[in-house]
């Protein structure tokens, strides 16, 4: 590509990404940030200070998928940060395993105030310092990092990234292709990773940890009954990955339900062409759910016994 069409097109992926952004409706935004910003911001990657919908900054590099999706929409995970929105009140506590760069510890930090208390456990050390420094950023004093593991037992993990387009992707799950990158981190139960009170206090946990999601609610079954009677765990279940480390679903269905849990979905989708109409249309919550779960789902484990969580 010569150097002015090189230019030429980066001015109107600059102007194409204001029109998804900030323009009002969704027409013609999903095939437009699916078929040229996505790709273009992915390959010719931006580093940026991001403002998302709630007000939060975040230094991005495009090149990573939930990054780059912050650039361009200022949300992730839309229906996530709706449901959390509405679930979180000053004063409550959060709990964030798998936290990435802070963009959920961030929310929370926002929601829950000054008298409220987050606490965001990420194992990349990459994503650790990017989380403190998010963290730092937004003036989140309610935020306590924590550079660990989570699992069911004590020892060391061994996490793999296969490629840096998705940070998010470290995972235990044994993987015999080209690697990014490798790291060793010491892994514990999440309540031996949580200080007094801030078990108890947690209104919402959300577990999102690619694949090891097994091991981390069996760590955390011997002390549902410790919770709050009106807390919720959301949990990110990908059936193929957990078979995979020798879990599988139906165990972790049968400890939530166990403790008093029943289990709804909420939709997720993460095309960049489902952000648009997500964005302009209703909020999504969560449905009750009955059936097998077969592929990659957003669980929400909830005391309330009804068809949707309001």
């Amino acid at each position: 590509m010569s150097r002015p069409l090189a230019a030429a097109t980066d001015v109107l992926v600059t102007l194409g990404s204001r029109y998804v952004r900030h323009a009002p409706g969704s027409l013609g935004k999903a095939a437009l940030a699916a078929r040229l910003l996505n790709p273009y911001l992915r390959d010719h990657p931006r580093r940026r200070l991001a403002e998302t919908r709630s007000g939060a900054r975040f230094a991005v590099d495009t090149r990573d998928l939930i990054q780059r999706y912050l650039y361009l929409f200022g949300v992730w995970e839309p229906h996530m940060t709706g449901w959390l929105s509405g679930r979180l009140k000053p004063g409550d506590g959060f709990v964030d395993v798998g936290a990435n760069i802070g963009v959920f510890s961030v929310l929370a930090s926002q929601l829950v105030g000054d008298a409220g208390r987050v606490v965001a456990v990420e194992a990349s050390p990459v994503l650790h310092r990017r989380l403190e420094q998010h963290a730092w950023l937004n003036g989140c004093r309610t935020v306590r990092a924590v550079h660990a593991a989570v699992s069911d037992s004590r020892g060391k993990l061994t996490f793999t990234l296969a490629s840096s387009r998705n940070m998010g992707a470290n995972s235990i799950v044994p993987y015999d292709g080209p690697a990014e990158a490798v790291f060793e981190i010491e892994a514990a139960p999440l309540p031996d990773l949580l200080e007094p009170g801030e078990l108890e206090n947690a209104r919402v946990i959300k577990i999102d940890v690619e694949g090891a999601e097994g091991s981390v609610v069996r760590g955390l079954a011997p002390v549902l009954d410790r919770l709050r009677p009106d807390a919720e765990i959301t949990v990110e279940v990908t059936p193929e990955r957990m078979a995979k480390l020798g879990d599988g679903v139906e165990e972790l269905l049968g400890t939530m339900a166990g403790a008093g849990f029943h289990v709804y979905r909420l939709a997720n989708d993460y095309a960049p062409a489902s952000y648009p109409p997500a964005l302009s249309g209703p909020r999504r919550v969560p449905l009750r759910w009955r059936g097998p779960v077969v592929g990659e789902s957003d669980l929400v484990f909830s005391r309330t016994d009804a068809e949707a969580l309001p």
